[in-house]
């Protein structure tokens, strides 16, 4: 199950509920982790900076941090990840990203970092390798159909 916490989806990210959820299979499924399952919060820069400095001991938000699971009674439970929508949104527009891509690309990294991958260059080419994925998968879906000939 994909638990997406309840909470107000702020307009910097344009994602409901559902596309969030939707969202999420295409890039386990690009990441070769179909039908796992995780928890995954949107919070605020003040509620990640909170868990930052809980969790890593580091001052201030950052984007993205991953909590991976150890339950080997839940061998397809991934974890729980956390997301900023105020860095994210931020990021995108420093970047000149869409925001929706650039969210793409934070819960591709995150997905990694659950599936137990450190950064480095293995790392960078699996995400950018989903987040291309996402974007092929998404244009397909928003073509006509051709007609057969």
């Amino acid at each position: 199950m994909i638990g997406v916490a309840r909470g107000p989806i702020q307009p910097e990210l344009p994602v409901s509920r559902r596309e969030l959820a939707a969202l999420c299979r295409r890039i386990l499924a690009a990441l070769d982790l179909p039908g796992r399952d995780f928890d995954l919060r949107l919070v605020g820069d003040a509620e990640m900076a909170r868990l930052n400095s809980d969790y890593l001991g580091l001052c201030g938000p950052t984007n993205v941090l991953s909590f991976p699971a150890d339950d080997p009674d839940r061998p397809d439970y991934l974890g729980e990840m956390a997301v900023s929508r105020d860095t994210a949104a931020r990021e995108a527009f420093l970047y000149g990203q869409d925001p929706t891509e650039h969210l793409t690309r934070l819960l591709a990294h995150g997905f990694l970092h659950l599936a137990g991958f450190d950064h480095g260059p293995l790392m960078d080419g699996l995400t950018e390798a989903a987040c291309q994925a996402v974007a092929e998968a998404d244009e397909a879906d928003a073509s006509p159909a051709r007609p057969r000939t």
